[in-house]
């Protein structure tokens, strides 16, 4: 049984068009989301999480611009539900300032591995952001994933630092922007839904960034890493936001796991990290809670 046959077993209640188109969706996010990262420990070495995040909302902002302009979709820009775009923005900003953070402190794949954990996040609030059912085997897809989070950090038989807490923090804001992101594509188009992601985020960035009075204007070493997060990071959420649209939450981020054995090369590749088993083995966990969450559709349905 392939991929696509076996999410379609375990949510008979989705089109497996759905589905696939979904999946397809998914694969530019996973590569968005790896370049990203990539791009993100670069530019560390100059700018604050902060500072980056403005560049790249900023960036962001013109490109959205542009190319809804180009392509006629920018009327299509709601202001009906500015307070949950706000709210969906406030966990996104929050989870993306921790994930570069975690990315600029600790190993690519431990980072990647940490962040799965947020699908189990998103099982939890669906109940009550989303209106859907948590039943028992949903309870039990939590505890296993959190268990897979403890064989990740490792609590005692390694040391945690920021890094590890940042990445673990990290998935509850993208769970919940997630979650509200897919609210949104009930009303919202994919175009008002990035254009109040990049001016939000925009806005935030830029007044934290200057708040102690001193924002570092990037180098021109710098800058093309900065283009490359903004154009992967509008890029990452194009492609997510419109497999959410596809599917439901509950089945599009579980398939984001398949980026862990990817950045886990990149990350051996150019900044010699080791390939470590125990990262493998609890994302392998997260991964298996997350399928039970997969599977439980079956049983309600």
């Amino acid at each position: 049984m392939g991929v696509t046959e076996g999410v379609r077993a375990a949510a008979p209640d989705v089109e497996a068009g759905a589905i696939r188109r979904a999946a397809l969706w998914m694969t530019g996010a996973i590569a968005s989301f790896s370049a990203m990262a990539v791009a993100g420990r670069e530019v560390s070495i100059e700018l604050d999480t902060f500072e980056l995040m403005a560049y790249r909302s900023l960036i962001g902002v013109v490109l959205v611009v542009s190319v809804a302009g180009a392509v006629g979709t920018l009327g299509g820009v709601r202001r009906d539900r500015l307070g949950l775009h706000l709210l969906r923005n406030v966990f996104h900003f929050t989870g993306q300032n921790l994930w570069f953070l975690a990315i600029a402190t600790i190993p690519l794949a431990q980072v990647f591995a940490l962040e799965f954990s947020s699908p189990i996040w998103v099982a939890l609030g669906a109940p009550l952001i989303l209106g859907e059912r948590l039943s028992a085997r949903g309870l039990v897809a939590v505890l296993v994933g959190f268990v897979g989070i403890l064989i990740v950090a490792r609590p005692g038989a390694a040391p945690i630092g920021p890094g590890q807490v940042a990445a673990a923090l990290a998935a509850i804001g993208f769970a919940g922007s997630a979650l509200f992101t897919r609210r949104l594509t009930r009303t919202d188009s994919i175009t008002s839904i990035l254009f109040w992601l990049t001016v939000m985020q925009a806005a935030m960035g830029v007044g934290l960034a200057a708040i102690d009075g001193d924002m570092t204007w990037p180098s021109a070493v710098i800058w093309p890493w900065l283009a490359v997060i903004g154009v992967a990071g509008l890029s990452a959420h194009l492609c997510l936001t419109t497999a959410l649209s596809q599917a439901p939450a509950s089945l599009v981020m579980p398939m984001d796991f398949l980026r862990l054995p990817a950045i886990a090369l990149i990350g051996m590749a150019l900044y010699a990290e080791p390939l470590d088993l125990w990262t493998f083995v609890g994302a392998a966990t997260i991964f298996a809670g997350n399928w039970i969450n997969l599977r439980r559709r079956r049983s309600v349905t």
